[in-house]
């Protein structure tokens, strides 16, 4: 099938369209694609009739990911608002064995299918897929492109870990969006994306959010997030689900995109080793990590020296899948699933939500799975596989999630009171006394 390319020239002639997954981390690669020269707008139309079109016009055993960032750019092309002569639409592939590597293919007969044949579709990878495309990955956009990612993961990470707390609603959130202003920027004039200039910003930011005053004399549930990588960053995948758990006076942690990107670098090598592969191959993924791991280490310390919950470095991360999923497991996300499960529980993010969308077949294996072997191995594990499809209701969905919830508040004293060194103290219906804590125990005074 003979299809519309993008070329060198559109650069300045077209506005390319990119649907949202991880929308601290995209609104910082926006500014990315602006400093290097291209004219694009993230997507953030939602709502039901982006899925109804996605089935419209894609097979309904596709996998809903692709149903919806295929319904996504067809509900914008249909909304009038852009030139369709000078509009273009830009795409990951991930170049692994998911499904998301086609997804491009099927945008495109889609597009034919609906009457846009004439847009020209881009791929954003970094395993030469699309090798007549005129988007190319140029080693200034790689750069930015790391700290678009490693900037909004410690973003959203310090927003989840302070919000619930803060005093004055909204503080994390202004603090936030102000950062989100000034790292924009930054790239946009061609600055701060740098190791240099991560390393002196990140405990800039750390400690700005550390002064929000707040009040963690109330323990909160604390809930994990994992997942296929789209449903998982989503908030039209995974129906606001980041908002709906804040709603529910939880703590949030979303383990960061970096993490996913490590795991694809780290693929590479693996397969070298387990299949065969040149000396180049099987070394290739540790001198790639070899370069992120300065600022991974940078944003760790910014974190913990300011009193916040820092992930595990991307070594120690795929450690956590030693006796439960081997490493050659890496079809979507693989082993990645299952040690991100892990670390949460062992990093007191016991309760978690593991959101897997129709046909994902990888996430149902490694995620859902893998649930019996981690409860087996932690007792205190707590997690709730949500199925996302265009037949699965938002009420559905959210009451499965209301009752993980509730036997995670039900464990929360005993939890808080194992951390403290104590029992938990019994309630004593009809009579007001007071309960004093001692190392002891609990004592009515």
């Amino acid at each position: 099938m003979d299809y519309p390319k993008f070329t060198p020239e559109m650069k300045k002639t077209h506005t390319i369209l990119i649907p949202n997954m991880a929308v601290t981390q995209f609104t910082i690669l926006k500014a990315a694609l602006d400093h290097e020269g291209y004219k694009s707008e993230i997507l953030g139309n939602c709502g039901s009739e982006v899925a109804q079109l996605g089935l419209k016009y894609v097979h309904n055993d596709t996998c809903y990911p692709a149903l919806l960032v295929i319904g996504q750019f067809l509900d914008a092309l249909n909304s009038g608002k852009y030139d369709l002569d000078h509009t273009a639409l830009l795409i990951t592939q991930t170049g692994g064995g998911c499904r998301a590597s086609n997804y491009i293919h099927l945008l495109r007969k889609a597009l034919d299918r609906a009457g846009y044949g004439q847009i020209p579709v881009a791929s954003l990878n970094f395993s030469g897929l699309e090798k007549d495309s005129g988007f190319q990955m140029t080693l200034p956009l790689v750069r930015q492109l790391i700290a678009a990612v490693f900037y909004g993961d410690m973003l959203v990470s310090l927003r989840s870990q302070t919000a619930p707390y803060e005093t004055e609603k909204g503080a994390a959130e202004a603090l936030t969006q102000r950062w989100l202003e000034r790292i924009c920027g930054e790239i946009r004039r061609g600055r701060g994306y740098s190791f240099r200039a991560m390393k002196r910003t990140m405990p800039q930011i750390a400690a700005e959010f550390a002064s929000i005053p707040v009040d963690r004399s109330v323990p909160k549930v604390k809930v994990g997030v994992v997942g296929e990588i789209y449903v998982k960053y989503s908030p039209l995948g995974n129906n606001d689900l980041e908002q709906f758990l804040a709603s529910q006076d939880c703590e949030v942690n979303l383990p960061g995109l970096m993490g996913f990107l490590q795991y694809c670098i780290y693929n590479l090598s693996e397969t070298a080793k387990l299949y065969g592969g040149k000396w180049v191959e099987r070394n290739l993924s540790g001198w790639l990590l070899g370069l992120l791991a300065g600022p991974e280490k940078a944003m760790a310390e910014a974190l913990r020296n300011n009193g916040y919950h820092a992930p595990l470095p991307f070594e120690e991360l795929v450690k956590q899948a030693d006796g439960v999923v081997g490493t050659g497991d890496k079809m979507g996300e693989g082993w990645l699933l299952t040690a991100e499960m892990v670390e949460l529980v062992r990093s007191g993010y016991e309760n978690i939500v593991c959101a897997q969308p129709f046909g994902c077949l990888p996430n149902h294996i490694c995620g859902k799975g893998m649930v019996s072997k981690i409860r087996a191995l932690y007792p205190e594990a707590n997690i709730t596989p949500i199925d996302y499809d265009p037949s699965a209701t938002r009420v559905n969905q959210e009451n499965r999630i209301k009752l993980m919830l509730a036997v995670a508040r039900e464990r929360l004293p005993q939890k808080e009171a194992a951390q403290s060194g104590s029992s938990p103290v019994p309630e004593i219906r009809g009579h007001k006394s007071k309960v004093l804590l001692t190392s002891k125990g609990a004592a009515c005074i």
